[in-house]
């Protein structure tokens, strides 16, 4: 029942904007303060009748000297508060140079919070640069798996190579994740999620091969209990275990086509979905492998950040839902009006904006990389001329800031530009020129878009209006309409992306396979074939 407080304050909020804003940031950075020091805080023994450690572990966000290490005890992952008592409790960190783990070179023991869900991320610093690390947790008697991880060149060094796999979109519902048994095979240095790690639709509504648990999800342990039914997959657990990954959100994890602080929905009350979000983002910092420092101050969380590969890669992470305007023309594919050219339409609001900006000034690596989730290509999904279809979801609806990007790229000379993109459930490689639809341009940079590892279940290799679009779009180079990854290997002479697609994901034994490769010469900026 809602306490008098709470009604009162809740009426003060919706009747006050301004007044709602300042509760959200001040609160959620006292709430933040007092979980990070309770965190400081000596826990007590374990007192557990299950195994703690079913969600595995994971590592993300390296640099030369540290990494994130995480888990999260849950004995019983799929009931609220996970199974886990009210009370802080003691979870000892081991990173060793040795996969059994004889060489430990450090550890901690920290105290996991009910305030976090009893997750815990680590960040184990004054490690070697560029070396793997196998690490463990360990909570009373219960020992979890062991993970491995890695830290990154020293920011002086050109490495010869960089392995990495990208990845977006994993319905669980529409698919199983064995694409991931092939991913831990390549032996990746890194994974790059894009977003959509989970969807928020309610039990059935996608249902091919797996069910949800619940209706759509809305309150904290909602999200809490979906993330942990992804993780009980035993491949995406796998994957989690063998290497660091960096992680970014789209719009799935919160809410499908959120735009900043607007639904898609009409009728939803601007409180309660404010209230949804801080949910929302507190259980994706639960699960993921993301510093302390990016904990969520209740309904932001800044995520965007870079990670660097010596000077062979920027790779700089990008959010491109919470900044954002509302999507013009209602949302719906439009042609590229006044509404998607409107100088105010911002993908990325203005601090990120300056932010990837002064990174890319700064820049001195070979590759320069935009991790994030929507399709840049300004392509004409038509495949008619005469019919103009741009999507109002993806960088088409913030045209003019897109352009200007591009344009920056171009006038600072920003060596060698990759855009990495998610969401679209479909395979692309396109040129990217400050206006794609005019192919006497010269490109500026290269966008590489992997499709779903499940969402829209088994795909094809070439979609109806294939033929159309790729002909009357002088951007894409490649498109497909599988499922599977983007497994890519980078050197300073070139850049080879392997699209990966699997043969089958409603039912066990897909066979993962590469569909095309494609490479690009270091300075040149145009897609060939490998």
């Amino acid at each position: 029942m809602m306490s008098l407080h709470e009604s009162m304050l809740r009426k003060t909020l919706q009747s006050d904007p301004q007044s709602r804003r300042w509760f959200l940031n001040v609160m959620g950075r006292v709430s933040a303060l007092s979980v990070a020091a309770g965190e400081l805080r000596a826990g007590g023994p374990a007192r557990l009748s299950a195994d703690p450690f079913t969600l595995g572990v994971a590592s993300g966000d390296p640099d030369e000297k540290s990494v994130v290490l995480w888990t999260r005890l849950a004995p019983e992952p799929l009931q609220p508060g996970g199974g886990m008592p009210p009370e802080f409790v003691d979870v000892r960190c081991e990173i060793a140079t040795d996969d059994a783990m004889k060489n430990v070179v450090q550890s901690r023991t920290i105290a996991a919070t009910p305030q976090l869900g009893h997750s815990v991320h680590v960040e184990m610093e004054g490690l070697e640069p560029d070396r793997w690390y196998w690490y463990r947790f360990r909570c009373g008697d219960a020992e979890s798996p062991v993970g491995r991880t890695r830290t990154m060149p020293r920011a002086e060094a050109l490495p010869p190579h960089v392995r990495f796999a990208v990845t977006s979109c994993q319905n669980y519902e529409q698919g199983l994740f064995t694409a991931y048994e092939q991913m831990a095979k390549d032996d990746p240095d890194l994974v790059f999620h894009l977003g959509d790690y989970i969807y928020e639709y309610e039990a059935g509504r996608n249902g091919k091969v797996r069910t949800h648990l619940g209706k759509e999800i809305v309150g904290l342990d909602d999200y809490r209990i979906r993330y942990a039914q992804y993780r009980s997959d035993p491949a995406l657990r796998h994957m989690h275990a063998q290497c660091p990954w960096m992680v970014t959100w789209d719009d799935h994890e919160f809410d499908n086509n959120c735009a900043g602080a607007v639904s898609e929905e009409l009728d939803v009350d601007p409180v309660e979905y404010l209230v949804r979000r801080a949910n929302a983002y507190q259980a994706y910092y639960e699960m993921m492998p993301l510093r302390p420092s990016q904990m969520p101050r209740n309904c932001d969380m800044e995520l965007y950040r870079k990670v660097s590969f010596g000077r062979l890669a920027d790779f700089l992470m990008l959010d491109t839902r919470q900044y954002r305007s509302d999507q013009p023309n209602n949302d719906r594919k439009s042609p590229l009006n006044d509404a998607a050219l409107d100088t105010r339409q911002t993908m990325l609001g203005a601090e990120q904006k300056g932010w990837l900006y002064q990174n890319l000034i700064r820049s001195t690596s070979c590759w320069n990389v935009l991790a994030q989730q929507v399709m840049m290509g300004m392509v004409n999904r038509s495949g008619d001329p005469e019919v103009l279809q741009y999507s109002m979801d993806q960088w088409p609806g913030y045209a003019y800031e897109r352009m200007r990007l591009v344009e920056f790229l171009r006038d600072r000379h920003v060596s060698n530009p990759v855009v990495l993109t998610g969401d679209i459930h479909t395979n692309w490689a396109n040129e990217l020129r400050v206006d794609d639809r005019r192919e006497d341009e010269p490109t500026v940079a290269t966008e590489f878009v992997a499709t779903s590892l499940t969402s829209g279940g088994n795909g094809v290799d070439r979609p109806g209006n294939w033929e159309a679009v790729v002909s009357t779009n002088p951007c894409v180079k490649f498109h497909n309409a599988e499922r599977g990854y983007i497994r890519c290997e980078v050197t300073p002479q070139a850049w080879r992306s392997d699209y990966m697609v699997i043969s089958d994901v409603l039912q066990p034994g897909g066979e993962t396979t590469v569909r095309r490769s494609l490479v690009v010469e270091s300075g040149k900026a145009r897609i060939q074939e490998a």
